[in-house]
């Protein structure tokens, strides 16, 4: 078989220099696009005090990986069939073009939610209500694709330990996992180069994944990801002049999701993802401590935020969470099955 990832790399190398080329040139025309637009970065007054100074950087500059990512994955897909001969199978071909419409989605309503922001100056975007009931029907729509096509069963595989049968718990318990790992990354969204940075490795260790279960097709999506992130790390890294917003951070959830379930193994998110699920993990723990108890645990969350208040600068941050998720990815690799 020819493995577009192995002895002919070239549709994996194609797609990786789309995205991430892509991506960063179109950094040249859209920041200061955005900057006429005065599509600006609103500062929360909760945040560190020190961030007032970023005020006005723009945002919604997720649409340059969006755009890198998505044509990368369409020629990788198309030069693979095309000049390879490389046939997926159906179910491959379902969760990848499903993979992509669930982080088109997602964007899309980061989208409205940053246009709202920004352009109606109605500071919180959409309301929670709306952003729940917007994301239960992105997810169910998923999940009843894949269902349909076959490309899922309740049989789940729990990392190191085997599988279980969830049976009909299957479904609103991928439901909740879904929408609260997209919202996890849009917590990650926090210093400049995060999420970006932790995304790159999370879809670099995905890539890896899908070489060892032979998924190319899945591995182009992870490859795309991984170069987006990095052409888009080129504005967004420390000092940032430019944010992705709700737009890039909710697109990101959706590929995280996505390649996921690609694998068939949606509990691996839960190590591989560590740094998505401990932002999440610290801003709910700090409500149920205040709220209970008058005290809260962090400094500030999400815990981020934590370690900015106690005195680590944005890129030690953003240099140790990447080298943790590195090593969570590392010991997701020998969870895979043999």
């Amino acid at each position: 078989m020819n493995n577009i990832l192995g002895s002919s790399g070239v549709a994996t190398i194609l797609t990786a220099v789309i995205a991430f080329a892509l991506t960063a040139s179109l950094g040249i025309f859209l920041v200061p696009y955005l900057k006429k637009l005065k599509y600006g970065q609103t500062i929360k007054e909760i945040g560190p005090t020190w961030h007032q100074a970023k005020q006005g950087t723009p945002t919604m500059g997720g649409i340059m990986f969006i755009i890198g990512i998505i044509v990368a994955v369409i020629v990788g897909y198309i030069t693979a069939w095309i000049a390879f001969d490389y046939k997926a199978d159906q179910v491959q071909t379902v969760k990848l073009a499903a993979g992509v419409v669930l982080a088109l989605g997602f964007g899309l309503m980061g989208y409205i939610d940053d246009y709202i922001k920004v352009v109606k100056k109605r500071n919180l975007g959409l309301r929670a209500r709306e952003k729940l009931i917007i994301q239960f029907f992105l997810t169910v729509g998923y999940l009843f694709i894949l269902t349909m096509a076959g490309a899922v069963s309740t049989i789940v595989e729990i990392p190191f330990f085997g599988q279980v049968n969830f049976g009909w718990f299957y479904y609103p318990f991928m439901v909740v996992l879904i929408i609260g790992f997209v919202n996890a990354v849009n917590l990650t969204d926090g210093v400049d180069g995060l999420a970006s940075s932790v995304t790159f490795v999370f879809a670099l260790a995905f890539m890896v994944y899908t070489m060892k279960l032979s998924l190319p097709y899945l591995g182009l999506f992870a490859v795309a990801t991984a170069a987006g992130c990095l052409g888009f790390l080129m504005w967004n890294f420390h000092p940032a002049k430019v944010f992705m917003g709700d737009t890039g951070s909710m697109f990101l959830g959706g590929c995280v999701v996505a390649l996921a379930f690609g694998l068939d193994m949606p509990l691996l998110l839960f190590i591989a993802g560590i740094i998505y699920w401990c932002e999440a993990g610290s801003v709910i723990l700090q409500v149920i401590s205040f709220k209970t108890t008058g005290k809260r645990i962090f400094k500030m969350s999400p815990i981020h935020h934590h370690f900015e208040m106690s005195g680590w600068s944005e890129v030690k941050i953003v240099t140790v969470f990447s080298l943790v998720t590195l090593i969570f990815c590392v010991i997701g690799y020998f969870a895979l099955p043999m």
